[in-house]
């Protein structure tokens, strides 16, 4: 086994422009690309040059290269062990890794778990052996019986008239519906306040049950593309995984058998997601429901219209946009230091 003590480590400041260009030459090297929500990167050395990385983003670790004149001589070991103390110490103890599927195999040697993957293109791991298991074990819990389960995935940032409509829809054609609240910390409102926003609006139908998504609902915002050599594709691999999640593991947990999605007219990321689903979901026995948009003034209601209209203060506009429940917060003082931030 490699001695380290002749080996340097170092923590990688990226604002430090000498820095960030060796990092981001080492991967290129190693056909990787460096993303731009890294927050933690470490390196190991051979005197001046680089010979291992790896970083991380919240509680995603990412950008994992080892020099291929060094492999076998325990260095992603290293590394990894490195990233997972920081992580610790930082109070994130389930931890995630996007890879190559052909990695699959080292990471397993290193303590994580497969959940899911796209054959030649992603495989999406977590540290412990019973996360994603005991997530739809929990879910299990929340089961109702129906002929028609339905389900709807929102990030509602904020919950608008849009949201309300394609729920209140949805409900009436179901015995049972669930929303799953995107998880992930990388909208203005925090999941705490979009998911109690959903809540509020929502709860004057009484066949509804609303989820926090957690970790296993997949957002466009959090998947990586540093691995991928045409990150053009990721949009569309993203979706495929997020989906294969879904009807994998999340669906057969509720007997999930419809998915409702509100018609995208703008959005490219989204029209691509929603077709996934239609060429997906149906050959797993899970019809998929796409839903005119509520609209108002001739466009149609978004989360992203009703944050430029706070922005440029137009509180008047917004009202007409969103339920009583979520103009009710905006005035509130929990609201301020958010509405802060859209404006600022």
């Amino acid at each position: 086994m490699l001695d380290f003590n002749n080996y340097v480590e170092k923590t990688i400041h990226l604002n430090n422009r000498e820095e960030r260009e060796q990092i981001e030459r080492f991967l290129r090297q190693n056909s990787l690309r460096l993303e731009n929500d890294i927050e933690y990167s470490f390196a190991l050395y051979d005197g001046e040059r680089m010979v291992a990385t790896g970083s991380f983003s919240s509680n995603v670790l990412k950008c994992i290269a080892v020099d291929s004149g060094y492999e076998g001589m325990g260095m992603a070991g290293k590394v990894l062990s490195r990233l997972v103390t920081e992580e610790f110490r930082r109070g994130r103890t389930h931890l995630f890794i996007f890879t190559k599927p052909e990695n699959v195999g080292i990471f397993k040697e290193m303590g994580f778990y497969e959940i899911s993957r796209v054959p030649l293109k992603v495989a999406l791991m977590e540290n412990i052996p019973d996360g994603i298991s005991g997530f739809t074990h929990r879910l299990k819990k929340n089961k109702k019986p129906g002929r028609a389960v339905g389900s709807i995935v929102v990030n509602a940032n904020p919950f608008t008239k849009g949201h309300k409509y394609l729920v209140e829809k949805a409900s009436m054609e179901c015995d049972w519906l669930h929303i799953f609240v995107v998880w992930e910390d990388r909208s203005v409102f925090p999941p705490e306040v979009r998911y109690r926003l959903v809540k509020e609006g929502i709860k004057h139908l009484k066949n509804v049950t609303v989820h926090k998504g957690k970790d296993y609902i997949i957002s466009n915002a959090t998947f990586p593309t540093y691995f991928l050599k045409q990150p053009d594709e990721a949009v569309k691999i993203q979706s495929v995984l997020d989906i294969k999640i879904f009807q994998q593991h999340i669906a057969p947990a509720l007997g999930i058998n419809r998915r409702y999605v509100g018609e995208e007219p703008y959005c490219p990321v989204t029209i691509i997601y929603n077709q996934s689903m239609k060429e997906m979901l149906p050959d797993r026995g899970i019809e998929v429901f796409e839903i005119s948009r509520k609209s108002l003034g001739g466009f149609a209601i978004s989360a992203s219209r009703v944050r430029k209209l706070l922005r440029e203060g137009e509180l008047n506009l917004v009202k007409e946009m969103v339920p009583d429940t979520t103009f009710a917060f905006l005035n509130s003082e929990d609201a301020l230091s958010i509405l802060d931030k859209i404006k600022n």
